[in-house]
C-alpha cells in the first residue's frame, strides 16, 4: 500500500510542511530513484525515534512529490509516465478564511455546483477514504494537544473545492489561515507530523476499528455537528455537502458520493438542524431511492 504526500511549489504552507518532513530529526527521507512530474520523489526510509513505526515500513511505501501546479489544480497525476502508482493521496496545502483564524484543517474535495472558480469540474466530486479523513482530524488533535498548540483550532471542512477527477482517494491538509501561519516553523513542523501519523492511524482505523461509515448533509462550512461525530462516536464521513448546496443534489450525485468512497456507506447523515424544511423536502425523497439508512446527528 502506497501513500503520495503531494506539494506545491506555488503553496508557501505546502512548502514549509515539505521541507520539515525532509529536514525532520524524527524520520528520514531518500531519495525514491525516480521522478514524478519531472521532479525527484522521496521515500521514508526510517523513523529515528519511534522505531516501533520502522515495522510498517516493510508492507507500505510513504512517498513525497512536488509539483508547480497550485494544488486545487492538479487535475492529472500523469503516472503513465512514472513508474510509481500510489493507493492514496494527501494534498498539504495553505488554507485561507476571511477571519485568518490559526487553525489545522482536513476535507474531501468536490464541487456541489457549476462554479469551478477553485479548481475541479462542475458538479463533480473527487475520490476519497472516509476512514483516512478521520484519521487525518484524530492525528490533527492528536499533534496539537503534544505540541500545546493552544491558539490555533482544529476542524473539518464540508467537501469544496478541486481537484475532482484524479482517479486516487485522497484527502486534504492544511495549516491556516494567513501568511503569519503559513511561514510557521513550528505550526510547520506539528502539520507534517501529523500527515505522516494519518497514515499509520488510517491503517489501525482500517484493521481494528469499529467506525460506521457516513455520507454528510447539512450544517454551515466548518461542519460543527459533524466534527462532534467524527470526534466522539465510532463514525468516520467522506463527503459532507453544506444546506447552501442542498438543492443541487440529485441521484446521480448521491450516487458518485457512494461509488467514490473507498468504503461501503453504512449511513446517510443529516445535520438535522442545520437543514431547513425545504432542503429536507428536496433531499430526503432522493436519499430513499437507495437502500442505505437515513440517520440524524443526534440519533448518535
Amino acid at each position: 500500500m502506497d501513500f503520495l504526500i503531494i506539494f506545491s511549489s506555488k503553496d508557501t504552507a505546502s512548502m514549509n510542511m515539505y521541507d520539515k518532513l525532509l529536514n525532520s530529526e524524527s524520520f528520514s527521507f531518500g531519495n525514491a530513484d525516480f521522478e514524478w512530474n519531472e521532479k525527484p520523489v522521496f521515500k521514508l526510509e526510517k523513523f529515528l525515534i519511534d522505531q516501533n513505526k520502522n515495522l510498517y515500513l516493510n508492507d507500505i511505501g510513504i512517498y513525497l512529490g512536488l509539483t508547480d501546479e497550485r494544488l486545487i489544480f492538479l487535475d492529472e497525476l500523469k503516472l503513465n509516465k512514472s513508474v510509481f502508482n500510489p493507493d492514496f493521496l494527501i494534498f498539504a496545502s495553505r488554507h485561507t478564511s476571511k477571519t485568518a483564524r490559526p487553525a489545522l484543517l482536513t476535507h474531501t474535495t468536490g464541487n456541489w455546483s457549476d462554479n469551478v472558480e477553485f479548481g475541479g469540474q462542475p458538479q463533480e466530486i473527487s475520490k476519497s477514504s472516509a476512514l483516512l479523513h478521520k484519521a487525518g482530524f484524530f492525528s490533527l488533535i492528536e499533534q496539537a494537544t503534544i505540541w500545546s498548540l493552544e491558539n490555533f483550532v482544529i476542524d473539518i471542512e464540508v467537501t469544496h473545492h478541486g481537484p475532482t477527477s484524479l482517479e486516487k482517494p485522497l484527502i486534504y491538509m492544511e495549516l491556516g489561515s494567513s501568511k503569519k501561519e503559513w511561514g510557521d516553523n513550528n505550526a510547520g513542523e506539528i502539520l507534517a507530523n501529523a500527515i505522516l501519523n494519518t497514515i499509520f492511524k488510517y491503517i489501525q482505523f482500517k484493521e481494528g476499528s469499529q467506525n460506521k461509515i457516513g455520507l454528510g448533509f447539512g450544517g454551515t462550512h466548518y461542519a460543527p455537528n459533524f466534527n462532534r461525530l467524527i470526534r466522539t462516536k465510532n463514525i468516520a464521513i467522506s463527503f459532507i455537502c453544506p444546506k447552501y448546496f442542498i438543492q443541487n443534489l440529485d441521484h446521480e450525485i448521491i450516487e458518485k458520493m457512494i461509488q467514490n468512497t473507498f468504503e461501503d456507506i453504512d449511513f446517510f447523515i443529516i445535520d438535522w438542524k442545520g437543514t431547513n424544511s425545504d432542503d429536507k423536502k428536496h433531499l430526503i425523497p432522493i436519499l430513499e431511492e437507495f437502500e442505505i439508512p437515513i440517520k440524524k446527528t443526534k440519533d448518535f
